[in-house]
């Protein structure tokens, strides 16, 4: 089976998945912390800013006299700057038409026109950070409003002060959060990273283990079970494999009993029937030499009934044949022979010296250890389908050839005329029973002759293949290894003695 690629397999997809939730969770993680730190500290320093600046405005502003001259705004906004000489406090206040700064020829440019706005119409504290040539700054707007603290009101005073304080300092502890977020993310990341792959190695290994047992039954071992563990999805998983493979087993096992018990039946009676067809066959045979005494339709009917006892007998023969084959009772009778003549012989026997072409090595020059008998059936078989079912003429071919592994192998190629096999039958050609054509019911053969013939060449380790030669006609080679005979010991030498 071809392994996909790395990234498009389980393990690459999972691993891919793991490590991007990990990485995207981990860099999540570490930018929510930066957001909250550097929130805090910016709201902690507002806070403190703005409550500062209330405070010293409400101390500040009861001693004011309103309304307020030129002279009295600009102290008012000069003793606001000095509340908090330390944080550099710019403070700007107007009045209607007057405006006072806390240094003289401030021009305030960080105070935008829509917190101007803001503070003019409410009665709120208003504050926005700007950021001005680079350095950023806080900047809070606060109306005064008449009033005490033990009876406060929201009726404006028409005084607005703004102030603005540099933000430097929280900018420098926001910037020193970014390497520390920093240093807490990498080994964050790296033990994410180590922790998906332990859980894709968890989540994988159940899969390794389906995968191999997978192909331990597909490889025939139907024994195969897998380990549950658990009670997750792939417990659940390897539960129902069990089961299947359970089933499965006991389905094959139930298919080999009926197996079984079908070729133990064919065996059967074919044992059975094979001495009443013995005398049936000698008695078709005497009334087949008297069909010429007979009148003709009588003479038609014992002829008929000896060819149909003759292809019963035939029939018969086979299936006890194939039920050796089954039951592992076939075994050669190996015997130094030379091909090229028991070929002859094969061939002779069945009248078929004039029918069918060969080309055969000299005698002599092919020799090897075969069954005698079992070659006779090769041979006979494959000329026989030759003739009935392919067009003439019929050609034989016997060479020998040197295989890279298994040394000499005689080589037999059976050649017919006819329209060849087509495709779709090729690989049931040695079926047992097998029909290219449904519709033909009867054959000359028993339907048994190519399984026999490809079991005789296994039992010699051989091969056998079919194929359509290149001109047409059906093309059927078989292999066989030439084993050579164990040369016979030789006589021992008779013991010499001496006389007295």
């Amino acid at each position: 089976m071809k392994a996909p690629p790395p990234l498009r397999g389980l393990r690459g997809r999972l691993l891919t998945a793991f490590l991007l939730v990990a990485g995207v969770a981990t860099l999540t993680t570490g930018a929510l912390t930066f957001r909250e730190a550097r929130t805090g500290v910016l709201q902690q320093s507002q806070d403190g800013v703005i409550g500062q600046f209330r405070d010293h405005v409400d101390d500040l502003a009861a001693d004011l006299d309103f309304p307020p001259d030129q002279n009295q705004l600009n102290l008012f906004a000069q003793q606001l700057a000095r509340s908090e000489p330390s944080k550099n406090w710019r403070v700007l206040a107007t009045y209607g038409g007057l405006s006072a700064t806390s240094s003289p020829q401030d021009p305030f440019e960080q105070l935008t026109p829509d917190l101007r706005k803001a503070v003019a119409s409410g009665g709120n504290t208003v504050f926005q950070r700007v950021t001005r040539h680079g350095s950023p700054a806080l900047v809070v707007g606060l109306p005064v409003t008449f009033g005490t603290a033990e009876r406060p009101t929201s009726d404006p005073s028409g005084l607005d002060v703004f102030l603005t304080v540099p933000q430097t300092t929280e900018q420098a502890y926001v910037q020193a959060l970014v390497p520390a977020v920093e240093r807490a993310t990498v080994p964050a990341l790296i033990l994410a990273v180590l922790l998906a792959l332990l859980a894709a190695r968890g989540v994988l290994r159940p899969v390794r283990e389906l995968r191999r047992a997978t192909r331990s039954i597909a490889e025939g071992h139907l024994d195969t079970r897998l380990a549950v563990n658990g009670s997750d999805e792939l417990a659940d998983l390897s539960h129902t494999f069990n089961e299947t493979a359970a089933a499965l087993e006991e389905s094959v096992a139930e298919l080999r009993r009926m197996e079984a018990r079908a070729r133990r039946f064919a065996a059967d009676v074919s044992h059975e029937l094979r001495t009443p067809l013995a005398a049936m066959s000698a008695v078709t045979d005497i009334l087949d030499e008297d069909a010429a005494q007979l009148d003709p339709d009588t003479a038609t009917a014992v002829r008929l009934i000896s060819e149909e006892t003759v292809k019963l007998a035939r029939l018969v023969e086979d299936l006890m044949e194939m039920s050796r084959f089954d039951a592992g009772a076939a075994t050669l009778h190996l015997d130094e022979i030379d091909l090229a003549d028991s070929i002859r012989r094969t061939l002779a026997s069945r009248a078929w010296l004039e029918t069918v072409e060969t080309r055969l090595p000299p005698p002599g020059t092919l020799r090897g250890s075969l069954d005698p008998r079992r070659l006779d059936v090769i041979v006979a078989n494959l000329v026989g389908n030759a003739l009935r079912h392919g067009g003439r003429p019929v050609r034989l071919h016997l060479f020998q050839w040197e295989h890279p592994d298994d040394g000499r192998r005689a080589v037999i190629e059976v050649l017919d005329s006819g329209p060849g096999i087509p495709e779709s039958v090729l690989p049931h050609v040695f079926d047992r029973f097998y029909k290219s054509d449904t519709a033909r019911t009867r054959t000359e053969g028993s339907g048994l002759g190519l399984a026999i013939t490809a079991e005789n060449v296994h039992l010699h380790g051989g091969t056998i293949q079919a194929a359509n030669g290149p001109h047409g006609g059906a093309v059927f080679t078989v292999e066989l290894p030439l084993r050579q005979s164990e040369p016979p010991p030789e006589p021992a030498e008779p013991a010499m003695g001496s006389h007295p």
